[in-house]
């Protein structure tokens, strides 16, 4: 067991040292198509960190703040991206997240759009063929958008409950944000539109949890 370990943290350490941030290759990518960001991954690599596309919401002032967002394609090409507890994130612009063909380890993809008397933005894209494994909070979470999203043929396996979801006009947690389900678009489907789920395939190890529908696929209101 001891020896294990010693194995274990020499990996990590190895991880950390020999790893790339997916930042540094989102600041480097170069144009390609009609995407301003092309980030073409290599097969078998480990890209650590998170990425943040477009503006964040103040939960204070009730403006974005943040750089304009872009369209951004992460073709991953079997790569393997471990967020390290963050997440990759297309917020509040009307811009294009797509990404296809990777593994994603400890976080989410998240869509994150607005639309009120004073503030608009909802990105559109795509995440296909990718596989999650323990994912923070959720595998995918789309919350105040999601007409023009597909999400197709992934696999997601054993999201993490990490607590409470916060609110996103408030920054508070609200008990009706609860995490640790693999699939969560926003429960106000009716006015943001709904995404294109094709053939996606979710599962816990834990037989119990897997037999609770809505760890696997739930709606979630945003506002709390």
């Amino acid at each position: 067991m001891k020896k294990f370990l010693i194995l274990f943290i020499l990996i990590l350490s190895l991880i950390q040292l020999f790893s790339i941030t997916l930042k540094e290759v989102y600041d480097t990518a170069l144009p390609q198509n009609d995407y301003d960001k092309y980030l073409e991954l290599e097969t078998g690599e480990i890209y650590t960190g998170g990425l943040l596309i477009g503006k964040i919401l103040s939960p204070f002032t009730h403006d974005l703040q943040g750089n304009e967002g872009l369209n951004v394609r992460i073709q991953g090409n079997g790569a393997i991206l471990d967020l390290q507890g963050e997440e990759i994130c297309i917020s509040y612009c009307d811009n294009i997240l797509d990404i296809e063909d990777c593994i994603i380890i400890n976080g989410n993809v998240r869509f994150k759009g607005i639309d009120t008397s004073t503030l608009v933005g909802t990105p559109t894209g795509s995440v296909r063929f990718v596989s999650f494994y323990q994912p923070h909070d959720y595998g995918i979470r789309i919350t105040g958008c999601g007409e023009g999203i597909t999400i197709e043929r992934n696999i997601v396996v054993d999201a993490i409950d990490t607590g409470n979801d916060y609110i996103f006009m408030t920054g508070i947690s609200s008990d009706w944000l609860p995490t640790g389900s693999n699939i969560a678009p926003t429960g106000q489907s009716g006015f943001y539109g709904f995404p294109l789920m094709i053939d996606n395939w979710s599962f816990f190890n834990d037989e119990e949890t897997n037999n609770i529908p809505l760890k696997h696929f739930v709606l979630l209101c945003e506002y709390g």
